[in-house]
Order: C-alpha cells, then structure tokens, then sequence
C-alpha cells in the first residue's frame, strides 16, 4: 500500500472510530475487524453503538427505536468497514468531497425537514444514527454517488470497490459475521452501494 493510500484510510477509520489503534495484522484481544492494516477495536464499535443507543433513549421512541435495532453492532461494523473500502476506490479513481459539498447537503436536509431536531429525529430513526455521525454519513453517500458517477455503471463501480476492498485485506472478528468479498460488506447486511442513492440537494440521511 502507498503511503498515501494508507494514510487516507487511517484517516476515515480514525474518524469513524477515535479509538482505532495501529496493528500488523495479527489477532489481538478487542479486535473487531482489520483493515488496511488498522485494527478496529470493540471498544470503538461500542462506542458508535453506544453514541446511538444515548439517541434513542433519549427518543420519545426510545423503546421501540432501541427493540427495532438488535443487530446494530453489526450494522455499524459494516459501515466503518465499508468507508474505508469506498475512501480507498474513491483515492484511487481521484476523488474527494469539499466542505462545502457537505454543507450544502446539510442546508438542504435542514430545509427539506425543518430544522436540526426534525433532521436528528429522521437520522435516528430512519438510518440509526447519532448526531455525530450524521456527517460522515452525509460523506459517505456524496462519495459513493461520485464513484458511481465517476465509472458509469454500478457494475464498474463495484468492481472497483472490490478491488479496493482486496487491497485492504480485510479480516473480520467471527463474532461479528463473516465479511462477505463478493458482495463487499458484513454477513447479512445490506448494501448500501445500490440502494438508497440519492441526488445531494434530496439527501436525508439513510443507511447506516
């Protein structure tokens, strides 16, 4: 891996995860999952978890929001996962999100819901997420669009995702599921490469 390539994944993943730690590549107690290198620790995962889990308690739906999302450890493992896989293919194909795309998407969903509590309600309880993570979300999706509309077809597209997600040889933790390198992403998850594609300024978050 080129410095370069490594250091944008550490990013992504330091970002999604403070707790992230350097590893080699071998197994180590607390490991979720290892990618590019970088090891994503349990207490990181529980700390996406927990972040979403403090949301929903504080929901007027808490309860229901809380029984309806049983397997969110895996869903969040998924998506740490998978950004890094589409920050790697997107480095590679040359491209980026600015700030400014990103708060463009925030003014829109902003103006499409009615403001930052009706914004963090949807994110909740549409797509699973905390405050803090919304953005990255938001980065997720704008990046995603790019490299589909950087290739042409879904088809190109995720086979360069495949690529990216061979070069970080990824290895997952079997309590979490098995990593899945044909359809590039954790077990029974969903895919959110396909589904749930979105124009920036219609965006509202989805998809965790």
């Amino acid at each position: 891996m080129h410095r370069r390539t490594a250091l944008s994944v550490s990013a992504v993943l330091l970002a999604a995860a403070p707790l992230l730690t350097a590893c080699s590549g071998e197994t180590r107690p607390g490991t979720a999952a290892v990618v590019g290198g970088e090891r994503i620790t349990t207490s990181a995962l529980q700390a996406q978890v927990g972040d979403v889990r403090a949301a929903q308690d504080k929901s007027e739906q808490g309860a229901q929001l809380i029984g309806a999302t049983a397997g969110l450890e895996r869903l969040k493992l998924n998506k740490m996962i998978q950004s890094a896989v589409l920050e790697r293919a997107a480095e590679d194909a040359g491209l980026s999100v600015s700030p400014k795309e990103l708060q463009d998407v925030r003014k829109a969903q902003l103006e499409q819901l009615g403001g930052e509590k009706a914004l963090r309600d949807a994110a909740l309880q549409q797509a699973q997420l905390a405050p803090g993570q919304i953005e990255a979300d938001t980065r997720f999706k704008l990046l995603r669009d790019k490299l589909f509309a950087h290739y042409g077809s879904q088809d190109k597209a995720l086979a360069k995702l495949g690529e990216a997600a061979k070069a970080l040889h990824i290895e997952v933790n079997p309590r979490y599921g098995r990593w899945d390198a044909q359809q590039i992403l954790l077990g029974d998850q969903e895919t959110p490469w396909i589904t749930q594609r979105t124009r920036p300024e219609q965006a509202a978050p989805a998809g965790a």
